[in-house]
């Protein structure tokens, strides 16, 4: 039986990332994941905009992982045609096993990695017990389930999800290539829906490497014909959908594989347990339209390993009192507030057609044209460093408070372009 502080059961963003900030921390730590190596998984393809940044900063690994990204420097926002605004862009594409082989590799040596499955934990309120696939046992204080979509170990453990929206949003992933030009015109283009009955928000461009990256999301029913549409003939269900974007893309061809990937949102139920703890997905998802999933990652590892973890290793036990703490965090539940009233906030700016959904649209509208309007005129644009980040974590407020403003008003729906 090997012998550790935290167990850490799951290697994609959420687990990885838990083990590289443990490891630094000088925090006896396992990583679990049956994959040496992470498989390509449709995903996370980009990281963006300050907030986001900003919390993947506070695991202390940003600055060396965002070395291996695609900065693009500037993003074109366009809506039925028109261009609005070029704006300085802090994104950066990279592929989603890319992304975690990187966070990988960043893991100090003293975290050891095991390549099985959990199949069996045992929990209490002193230590817990995982048997793994490979027939090794591990002794662990605390175990942190990252696991993500993967529900059977949970409801071993009595841990249950409901379901508060099935098949909220379906995301699409593919390479564009421009048709008779070496490359497009913008560094990277997000590009809003025309009409409500085409059911997308928008479509993302965005560098990865040399390729020119897709992400388009639509708000369809799983067994929608659109979608097997799409799959077969992509370039001219796109066109078809979103006419006017050629005028700012010029003729295009997709290339390679399309990949899809429907979005149930869920939240957990009964997860309060001594000696576990739940992180990203496993404990709630959000819609990937939002692009807030990334921002719940990075919040619940950053405040786990630096703030909550240290201090349950200071007392004996892991009762599910400590672990409470956690769940209670108010940076964390303001995190999950915040992504969650987006998701909903998305579908409704996107679907609905009452005047009050119709007079936000045209306001983004505006405000989009007034921006680009004035920074053409006033604030030429100068592109961002490669990696504008700080080269270590800012300070946590004293006091705890979130630097997340968590609300319900559909104003906010559209404050993250992308």
């Amino acid at each position: 039986m090997k012998y550790t502080d935290i167990a850490i059961v799951g290697g994609g963003l959420a687990g990885s990332t838990a083990a590289a900030m443990l490891g630094r921390a000088g925090i006896p730590a396992v990583l679990i994941d049956p994959h040496p190596v992470y498989p390509p998984d449709f995903r996370v393809e980009k990281l963006g905009g300050d907030e986001q940044l900003d919390r993947f900063v506070r695991t202390g690994i940003a600055e060396s992982v965002l070395r291996s990204a695609t900065h693009d420097g500037e993003i074109w926002i366009a809506r039925s045609g028109y261009l609005l605004d070029k704006r300085p862009s802090r994104q950066f594409g990279i592929m989603y096993d890319a992304l975690i082989n990187t966070i990988r590799a960043d893991i100090p040596s003293s975290v050891e990695q095991v390549y099985a499955k959990v199949i069996a934990i045992g929990a209490s309120a002193e230590r817990q017990k995982l048997t793994l696939s490979n027939g090794e046992t591990i002794s662990a204080r605390l175990v942190v389930l990252a696991n993500g979509l993967n529900i059977g170990l949970r409801r071993s453990l009595g841990i249950e999800h409901q379901i508060v929206s099935p098949c909220h949003s379906i995301s699409f992933g593919f390479d564009l290539t421009p048709v008779g030009r070496a490359a497009f015109d913008f560094p990277a283009l997000t590009y809003f829906s025309e009409r409500t009955s085409d059911r997308i928000p928008y479509v993302s461009l965005f560098p990865v490497g040399e390729r020119m990256r897709a992400n388009l999301f639509t708000y369809r029913d799983s067994d929608d014909p659109w979608i097997r549409q799409f799959r077969s003939a992509p370039a001219a269900t796109l066109n078809a959908a979103l006419p006017r974007l050629r005028h700012l893309t010029g003729e295009f061809e997709v290339h390679g594989d399309v990949k899809v990937r429907p979005a149930d949102l869920y939240v957990s139920t009964n997860f309060l347990k001594a000696g576990i703890v739940l992180v990203g997905d496993a404990f709630e998802t959000t819609c990937p339209v939002t692009g807030t999933g990334t921002d719940k990652v990075f919040t619940d590892v950053e405040r786990l390993c630096n703030v909550h973890i240290p201090a349950w290793l200071a007392t004996d036990g892991m009762d599910a009192g400590k672990i409470a703490a956690f769940y209670d965090d108010p940076v964390k539940k303001a995190c999950d507030a915040w992504s969650s009233a987006k998701a909903y906030n998305f579908r409704s700016l996107t679907l609905e057609n009452e005047l009050y959904w119709s007079a936000q649209r045209w306001a983004r509208f505006v405000v989009w044209f007034g921006q680009g309007f004035l920074r053409r005129i006033f604030r030429p644009h100068k592109e961002s460093p490669a990696i504008p980040l700080p080269t270590s974590p800012p300070i946590a407020p004293p006091n705890g408070a979130s630097p997340i403003s968590a609300t319900s008003k559909p104003v906010d729906a559209f404050t993250k372009i992308a």
